[in-house]
């Protein structure tokens, strides 16, 4: 089990400079140890000021990959597609110079673009070296539904996959999403948090001691320390 620490922040941009300090410290620390980084982000609307933070960050972004922990199964230009939201509040500026991969491809389903996805994701420098979680309020991590048919396979530590389709019937859309395996895997990861709400469910999914809610199992099987960012 992972150890969780808590970061409690009065303001949400205080929340938002932080972590996006974090964030790039990280970054930087791989680019000097092993030359290049690799960045896992989750869309919705709760990282955009964390975004709007990291890209004024400078580091050679260049030689950092970054990619997506899940998306909707959509055009990019979709506006519920994570990608678009990810190009429209990361990669600005100096951002540009990053190396990214999105996870829809032209197949019809995610199903069927699964292979595709795969390769797509094999340069990037593994394990990640940041991957930043949002939450859901059913307690959906990444695109890892608790009603989904796909969770067990999805949630599987020994999947050897990097991705999986998953089709929620609480949710719109077919997804893509990082396999359990591959985002408890990562150097450094985080989890960003706001609302008494969400932070309430969160407290919960933890507390609960059977029935893991896919928040809880990603901390159940990750190791070394991770990071919860929480503001009001």
């Amino acid at each position: 089990m992972a150890d969780l620490r808590i970061h409690d922040y009065d303001s949400r941009v205080d929340l938002d400079i932080c972590l996006a300090r974090e964030v790039a410290a990280a970054l930087e620390t791989a680019l000097r140890e092993r030359g290049v980084a690799s960045l896992a982000v989750s869309g919705g609307r709760t990282p955009v000021g964390m975004f709007q933070q990291l890209r004024q960050m400078r580091l050679d972004w260049s030689r950092v990959w970054i990619t997506l922990v899940d998306d909707r199964w959509l055009p990019a230009d979709h506006e519920d597609s994570n990608e678009r939201l990810v190009r429209e509040h990361l990669l600005k500026y100096q951002v540009e110079a990053a190396n990214f991969v999105g996870l829809k491809t032209a197949a019809a389903t995610p199903e069927a673009g699964l292979d595709a996805v795969e390769a797509a994701l094999a340069p990037i420098p593994q394990p990640f070296d940041v991957l930043i979680l949002g939450m859901g309020e059913d307690g959906h991590t990444a695109s890892l539904f608790p009603c989904s048919a796909e969770l067990a396979s999805a949630a599987a530590l020994d999947n050897p996959r990097q991705v999986a389709a998953v089709n929620p019937t609480s949710a719109p859309y077919a997804r893509i999403s990082l396999t359990l395996a591959a985002i408890v895997r990562s150097r450094n990861l985080f989890l960003h948090l706001t609302g008494a709400k969400k932070k309430a469910i969160f407290d919960a999914a933890m507390a609960a001691p059977t029935d893991r809610l896919p928040i809880a199992r990603v901390f159940d099987a990750a190791s070394g320390v991770c990071h919860m960012y929480w503001a009001e």
